[in-house]
């Protein structure tokens, strides 16, 4: 099912408002059938990249990945690059963390209760979390060099506050996409007081729901 798809993207980019030195950035995420798409990842890159401070200068450098009823929580966790995750087993089982992906390799077994040390996650790109023990446990650590990146919610939308005005370019990347594409990239003139991005992706979506999370990886 969805051979040959590639994750198309309409864009309506609107600024509101007369220039101004920092844009309030909102993301609207849908689906091929209108519906809002959580668990994006929206991030903006300048054009002028020399102008980009390091991620963990706005976002948070220590994260946690739960384990809960077989399932990782949250399913997509934005991670700044040099930043770490440290995941907890609150599950009755043991469970057996891996990533075999290029960013991120490493394998982790946790007991009922315990917590890995921190895992320091310093390529950029997207991770691929699995469990040994549970096949269908999938998550994903989205490691990121831009500050301005953030995850749509349940509604579709991500915001970023504060952001230079100028020339970017906009990244979308979600776990539905074909596994091996690389995500849509849009440019978006950032000014005004505030910026908006409408964007429709086309997603794969699978023919039966598997416990736990679902995605490609």
């Amino acid at each position: 099912m969805g051979r040959g798809i590639l994750p198309l993207v309409t864009v309506m980019l609107f600024a509101l408002c007369e220039p101004a030195s920092a844009t309030n950035f909102t993301a609207e995420v849908v689906d091929q059938d209108g519906h809002p798409v959580a668990n994006a990842v929206v991030t903006l890159v300048p054009e002028a990249k020399t102008s980009m401070p390091a991620a963990s200068t706005r976002l948070t450098t220590d994260k946690t990945i739960d384990q809960r009823n077989e399932t990782f929580l949250p399913l997509v966790t934005i991670v700044p690059k040099g930043g770490h995750v440290v995941f907890a087993n609150n599950d009755q089982t043991t469970h057996q963390v891996y990533s075999f992906s290029p960013v991120k390799q490493f394998e982790i077994t946790l007991g009922h209760g315990e917590k890995s040390p921190p895992v320091a996650f310093d390529n950029a790109g997207v991770a691929a979390l699995g469990c040994n023990i549970h096949d269908h446990m999938i998550a994903y650590a989205v490691v990121t060099e831009s500050p301005w990146t953030a995850l749509t919610g349940a509604d579709g939308h991500a915001t970023i506050a504060d952001v230079p005005a100028g020339n970017y370019q906009a990244q979308v990347w979600h776990p539905k996409f074909p596994p091996g594409r690389e995500p849509p990239s849009l440019r978006a003139v950032l000014s005004g007081d505030t910026t908006r991005l409408s964007v429709n992706v086309k997603l794969l979506y699978a023919a039966t729901a598997s416990r736990g999370h679902a995605g490609s990886y």
